[in-house]
């Protein structure tokens, strides 16, 4: 899962950190206070691209150094790296409609209860948050009952004028901000992120089926010969401007031969795919919405982590998704995506 990096200053010496600062988002210094930050200009030309890659495949065959095209009759190219076996990218893999599914419900459905999010340490669980941002509520933190000390705050969203009148004595935050600090969420079987491991006594949500049918579609190029993947656990990331998520390695399941099937939506990123040590460079990647990755085998002990979320106009590269989220209805979620990327991994455990 996600590993913490404890090196300290050597960490900022790997070869792996020194590519993370490369592609990771910094601004121009400005004296004029007034003037929108500008993001500094960063070479991408060693950005490997699939989505380019696919078509220059589909055309005439050819493929750059290092790549190779997986042969497995599914109606779209699959491609491997000669260096990381076990690693496999399909390139435009989910369609808009199967994009906008699972944008939706990771914003609506995803967070809720059972299922934990990053907002239960803090504020214990948070039910219909996505919809409580779209109407403009407040989250109040009522203050903990006298009746023990083992009891958990008893937490509403309420009207702004409402919220105002109750916050003189309690923690109020609006239910857009903490839908902007979301940060994850967990299905299937609960992940113990302060131990480390799945703990599958808590209660949780059955992974719906259509996105285990999905998953095990997708999951079928990385699996051995004669098995099936089983969807049993998944976690959802959720990523802003600026936003990172630092190398680290998936390695909390019991069997790495079979796959994590990772899938992205919305704004453009860059992954970067390193080795079995941090000392080992990187390949940096795009990553676009509708983009999977397979990571089973020997690719699961590769550190792994993307720097860099890109949420401007010129290269978020979103124009089908804001398309078919026109309507007023979807408004929200438009407004949500055009500045962020939500990824699903989803894990077989056991």
């Amino acid at each position: 899962m996600y590993g913490s990096d404890r090196a300290g200053d050597d960490a900022e010496r790997t070869a792996f950190r020194k590519t993370e600062k490369k592609y990771k988002l910094y601004y121009e210094n400005s004296k004029s206070t007034k003037k929108k930050k500008q993001p500094k200009q960063v070479d991408l030309s060693e950005v490997l691209d699939f989505k380019s890659i696919s078509e220059s495949f589909n055309q005439n065959g050819e493929l750059p150094p290092g790549v190779v095209h997986v042969n497995f009759g599914l109606d779209r190219p699959i491609f491997g790296l000669e260096n990381r076996p076990g690693f496999y990218f399909i390139p435009g893999a989910l369609t808009l409609d199967e994009q906008c599914t699972w944008i939706r419900e990771s914003l609506t459905n995803f967070p809720q209860p059972p299922n934990r999010t990053n907002h239960n340490i803090i504020y214990g669980p948070i039910s219909n948050l996505f919809v409580a941002a779209k109407e403009g509520k407040v989250f109040v933190e009522e203050e903990r009952s006298d009746n023990g000390l083992d009891s958990e705050p008893s937490a509403s969203f309420y009207e702004e004028d409402i919220a105002r009148s109750r916050g003189k004595t309690c923690k109020t935050v609006p239910a857009s901000v903490l839908l902007r600090k979301l940060r994850w969420s967990t299905l299937g079987l609960q992940f113990d992120w302060s131990n480390r491991n799945y703990a599958v006594s808590l209660p949780h949500n059955k992974i719906p089926n259509a996105l285990c049918r999905l998953a095990k579609r997708m999951a079928e190029p990385a699996m051995p010969i004669g098995e099936e993947f089983r969807p049993e656990a998944a976690i959802v990331n959720y990523f802003g401007s600026g936003d990172t998520l630092g190398g680290h390695l998936d390695d909390m399941e019991a069997d790495w031969s079979k796959p994590i099937v990772s899938m992205s939506f919305g704004c453009k990123a860059i992954f970067l795919l390193g080795g079995k040590s941090r000392q080992d460079e990187p390949l940096a990647m795009f990553l676009r919405s509708g983009d999977v990755v397979l990571m089973a085998g020997e690719a699961r002990e590769c550190f792994h982590g993307v720097p860099r979320i890109f949420t401007d106009e010129e290269n978020a590269e979103i124009t089908p998704l804001e398309l078919r989220f026109s309507d007023e209805d979807d408004r929200c979620f438009l407004d949500y995506i055009r500045t962020s990327r939500i990824n699903i991994n989803i894990r077989q455990v056991l």
